[in-house]
């Protein structure tokens, strides 16, 4: 009975850490991507003449936070994989 109890613990405990991983990667992009758009609009208001090259830079940025969010979201994914149902 003991055993039962553990291994259901066991699932519940990495299910849980699974949800909360997806949850703060998917949290610290969006604030990491926001606050990247929010500085390069203030960067370009400020020199208006750099405004294609703060952008590319913006953008390029954008895609490295995105493609850390899909790793861990992968992570998180394959995690949940290791508890079947």
């Amino acid at each position: 009975m003991l055993e039962i109890l553990a291994e259901a613990a066991d699932k519940g405990i990495g299910l849980a850490g699974a949800g909360i991983g997806a949850g703060l990667a998917t949290l610290g992009s969006g604030m990491g991507i926001g606050r990247i758009g929010g500085q390069a609009v203030e960067a370009i208001a400020r020199q208006p003449e750099a405004g294609g090259r703060i952008a590319t830079n913006m953008i390029i940025a954008a895609a490295l936070i995105e493609g850390f969010t899909f790793f861990a979201l992968v992570i998180c994914i394959l995690i949940l994989g290791k508890f079947p149902g």
